[in-house]
């Protein structure tokens, strides 16, 4: 997996099998994992966990997509694809969603274009718009008074 920048430089991280990484892990362009990555967060552009890769921790990418095992959020700004040998255990929030046969996840999904607003609140006032009161409809009146 590659990522190829402005600059024409070729941009690719490996954590390859048997290796193991520990703590926060920030990077500008590809990581893929194959082996074990645990620690506070992770963030890069572009996210591959291979089928024998193994994360915990919160992830904030621009895409992921993971054949390996993830406990932990997943924050993408573009998409994320689970394959079918993906597991994860965690929230994903994300524009785009591709969860193929064969995916175990537990977890909540927020699927929306804009992840800085919420997509419950979006979706209730989208639902309020609009609104029939039936009160307003059927509006009952009490008895006349009339001053004496």
């Amino acid at each position: 997996m590659a990522i190829v920048k402005g600059t024409g430089d070729l941009s690719v991280n490996v954590i390859g099998e048997k290796s193991y990484f520990t703590g926060s892990f920030n990077i500008n362009g590809s990581l893929r994992i194959d082996g074990r990555f645990e620690g506070k967060s992770l963030k890069a552009d572009q996210l591959y966990i291979g089928v024998d890769g193994k994360v915990k921790t919160t992830i904030d990418a621009v895409s992921v997509i993971v054949e390996g095992l993830i406990m932990g959020n997943i924050n993408a700004t573009s998409r994320v694809l689970l394959m079918p040998t993906a597991k994860v255990f965690g929230d994903i929030r994300t524009p785009e969603l591709i969860i193929q046969n064969g995916v175990l996840l537990e977890g909540r999904c927020t699927i929306a274009n804009d992840l800085r607003t919420s997509a419950g609140d979006v979706i209730k006032a989208e639902y309020e718009k609009n609104r029939i009161i039936p009160e307003d409809i059927f509006k009952t009146r009490g008895p006349n008074k009339t001053e004496k």
